[in-house]
């Protein structure tokens, strides 16, 4: 009993320090509420208004028609029409347009003597993702634009043209913000986690009260353990919160079952806290502390698959992934609000973060000890 009075004792304290604290207040609800918000609507993969110029040799009756069809979608804004082949480079190079879509001088002719007619799109491809997927568009308006000429008689097509049909599981209108929005609670709550629990121990230590947590009657283990708990506590507020905002404010379907979501809540935020504690323990100051946390949080979103597929990534660093949380949980909580999974669906990423919990928190504790002597 004494041991559970000294836990609560210590978390209590904790939750006071936390609530008492303006930073430490904004931290939980600012930047979350924040950064939900921004993620939810800023990062989609549906590209709209990209920047476009057009260096059309033919100015043909046919040209004028397919540029008309860009033109009139919204996923593209024509920006510039060019009158040289030299200003390519230049609006490129300078970033005035993301493509130059360019119709040489012999396309009209083509299309009526039976000729492959080419059109050239030149794309800016510094941004591969926004390339890849200005591209795709730019496919679907030109197969749109061929079928319409041999269904008015301007070419014809010997055969059956090839059709193409498309079905996708899971989100059949293959809205990208489902993708996106479902694993932010896992990324927010890390975020809150990491920064919480980091500061933990060094707060301790620069405001000088570090001694006098040691002289008190309680053991490292304990000390961790109360630091850990409103750290995990506030990490699930803010991951529920903000899986019932997917849900009920973005639209997007939950099908899994509550009892996975919170078991893969859990787990992960286990792991985020032994990782955050062992931040903390070798962290002799605040500032220490946060730049730990941002080294460890920065390439645990890049690497995650969050935003860039992890199967584009070279074999060696696919690997690597294998050791992030974030990576684990992203995984099944998408499983869970689009798949419909259950626990047992998803236990295949929850035992990897169990293990690097069952490695973080021990090592936490030990250098908790090695640095307090």
């Amino acid at each position: 009993m004494d041991f559970v009075r000294r836990i609560i004792a210590l978390t209590i304290k904790e939750f006071i320090m936390i609530l008492k604290d303006p930073k430490s207040r904004f931290v939980i609800i600012g930047p979350p509420l924040f950064q939900f918000f921004v993620f939810g609507y800023a990062a989609t993969y549906d590209l709209k208004n990209v920047r476009y110029a057009v260096f059309d040799e033919s100015r043909t009756a046919e040209s004028r028609q397919l540029l008309s069809r860009f033109e009139g979608s919204e996923n593209f804004e024509l920006t510039k029409t060019l009158m040289t082949e030299k200003e390519i480079a230049f609006v490129i190079n300078r970033e005035k347009a993301r493509l130059v879509i360019h119709i040489g001088p012999e396309f009209s002719r083509d299309l009526h003597n039976g000729r492959p007619a080419t059109l050239q799109v030149i794309v800016d491809g510094r941004n591969s993702n926004v390339a890849l997927i200005a591209l795709g568009y730019i496919g679907s308006i030109v197969e749109q634009y061929s079928q319409d000429l041999v269904k008015n008689g301007v070419v014809s097509m010997n055969g059956p043209g090839v059709v193409l049909v498309d079905r996708a599981w899971f989100n059949a209108n293959l809205q990208s913000r489902w993708f996106i929005v479902s694993a932010l609670g896992g990324i927010i709550s890390m975020v809150v986690v990491m920064i919480l629990t980091s500061l933990s121990v060094a707060r301790e230590r620069e405001f000088g009260t570090f001694d006098q947590l040691l002289v008190a009657p309680f053991n490292p283990a304990e000390i961790l353990i109360g630091k850990s708990l409103p750290g995990m506590v506030f990490g699930f507020m803010d991951a529920l919160l903000f899986s019932a905002g997917a849900v009920y404010w973005f639209g997007v379907p939950f099908r899994g079952t509550i009892v996975a979501l919170v078991l893969a809540l859990g787990c992960f935020l286990l792991t985020i806290v032994g990782v955050g504690l062992l931040v903390s323990s070798v962290s002799m100051t605040m500032q220490q502390a946060l730049l730990g946390s941002f080294v460890f949080m920065m390439p645990s979103v890049i690497l995650s698959g969050f935003a860039t597929p992890i199967e584009n990534m070279p074999h060696w660093l696919q690997i690597g992934t294998l050791l992030n949380p974030l990576r684990h949980v992203i995984v099944a909580l998408r499983d869970i609000f689009l798949e419909g999974a259950d626990a047992s669906m998803i236990w295949h990423q929850l035992w990897p973060l169990l293990l690097m919990a069952g490695f973080t928190l021990p090592l936490a504790g030990w250098m908790f000890r090695h640095r307090s002597q």
